[in-house]
């Protein structure tokens, strides 16, 4: 089962909403289930450099089917994921990338934000994940 995109729109929105309420301007990626993307939205003025990281982080998310804030810890120095941001045509470990459930919990896609810090980028992702799950 793949995220439709009238879902992705929707996480779109609820993230833009979410942006525009911490006062900070985002690229929001939606992809399926696979890392294919759906929907992208920039907000204007938001950074351009970040819209490959929202992409990643989208990607990595779907790829591992957890969220990259639950990545982060895995990957510093000394831990069992060390380094695996250099595989997969890079990937984006760091709070940002929220996987989309279904209403039968089953991962349909995964949203990565991008364009704040980290706190705030995760805290957009979590929003659109949450319109659709």
């Amino acid at each position: 089962m793949n995220i439709t995109l009238a879902q992705a729109e929707t996480a779109v929105q609820a993230a833009k909403a979410k942006a525009i309420q911490l006062t900070t301007k985002m690229n929001i990626s939606v992809v399926d289930a696979g890392s294919n993307l759906v929907a992208f939205a920039r907000m204007d003025g938001a950074w351009i450099g970040s819209v490959d990281i929202s992409f990643k982080k989208a990607k990595t998310a779907a790829w591992f089917t957890m969220d990259t804030a639950a990545l982060s810890p895995l990957v510093q120095p000394g831990q069992s994921l060390f380094n695996i941001e250099h595989s997969n045509g890079g990937l984006i470990t760091f709070p940002g990338g929220v996987i989309i459930k279904n209403k039968a919990g089953e991962v349909i896609g995964a949203i990565g934000v991008s364009g704040s810090t980290v706190e705030n980028d995760h805290e957009v992702a979590k929003a659109g994940a949450a319109a659709i799950s």
